[in-house]
């Protein structure tokens, strides 16, 4: 697998930065992106983050709409205006921005969540909340429709 999977849960420490998983850094690094490409979830109340995997998504979905439509000016807006490049110290540690630390509620831990080609940093509570939605949907999907609109158990 060449992309981000698990989850970790770490500590930020007193001086405000959070030691990035070391099976994170290493796809980083194969992906030849040096730090942390991060901006507010548009669906979660989370941090988005990658590399260039995640750089190329966005620019496929943004692909979709005619450059200076109403359409797409939202996507970059949410997309690039609204990021952050994060730098990672030699020791793999980052320093979450004031205003992503805030959107997400981070306080002293955070959550790192493998998405394949980008991840989501967390707080640990709300994480388990979404994880446990996350399984019951998953869940539902999976199990293929009835005939008459209900799933099969």
């Amino acid at each position: 697998m060449s992309g981000f999977v698990s989850r970790f849960t770490n500590r930020i420490d007193r001086k405000g930065r959070v030691s990035v998983p070391a099976s994170f850094r290493q796809v980083l690094a194969k992906d030849g992106f040096d730090g942390l490409y991060c901006y507010p979830s548009l669906d979660m109340m989370a941090v988005d983050a990658g590399g260039n995997g995640l750089l190329g998504e966005i620019e496929k979905r943004l692909s979709r709409f005619e450059p200076f439509t109403e359409e797409h000016d939202y996507l970059s807006t949410a997309f690039y205006g609204l990021s952050e490049r994060l730098t990672m110290d030699p020791e793999g540690r980052v320093g979450l921005t004031p205003t992503l630390v805030e959107f997400a509620g981070i306080t002293e831990e955070v959550t790192f969540v493998g998405q394949g080609y980008k991840f989501q940093i967390w707080e640990p509570k709300r994480y388990l909340e979404h994880e446990a939605e996350a399984r019951k949907r998953a869940l539902a999907l999976r199990r293929p429709a009835r005939p008459d609109g209900g799933t099969v158990q």
